[in-house]
């Protein structure tokens, strides 16, 4: 069974790396969706797999450290695209949520990217 908790966070960043001209290369902000995903067994006592409030602990951390910052100033994401935003969260979020099985990026409401891990 696999469940997921979504979060919202508004930050802003500029993308260093890419061709020159490019628009994403001027600072800008997001209103950023996050999607943890996590898989497990239906627990035959509770009925669940986990608790969405242990996945909402687990995350509240990182939302401190992204919610209204300048995300290139953060250590790991100088280089802030989706793509790194999602393996930068997975790689601290798995350690405390073993059963994080996806992080869904979404950068607008048409456009983001999925992690599931190496």
């Amino acid at each position: 069974m696999e469940l997921f908790k979504e979060f919202m966070f508004e930050a802003a960043h500029r993308l260093p790396n890419v061709p020159p001209g490019h628009k994403c290369a001027r600072l800008h902000g997001h209103s950023f969706k996050v999607t943890i995903h996590v898989e497990g067994d239906v627990d035959p006592h509770t009925g669940w797999v986990i608790d969405f409030a242990e996945i909402k602990a687990a995350f509240q951390p990182l939302y401190d450290q992204l919610d209204h910052y300048y995300l290139n100033e953060i250590d790991g994401l100088e280089n802030p695209t989706s793509e790194v935003l999602a393996r930068w969260i997975w790689t601290r979020l798995k350690p405390t949520l073993p059963a994080l099985s996806q992080v869904t990026i979404h950068e607008t409401c048409t456009s983001g990217c999925r992690y599931r891990g190496e």
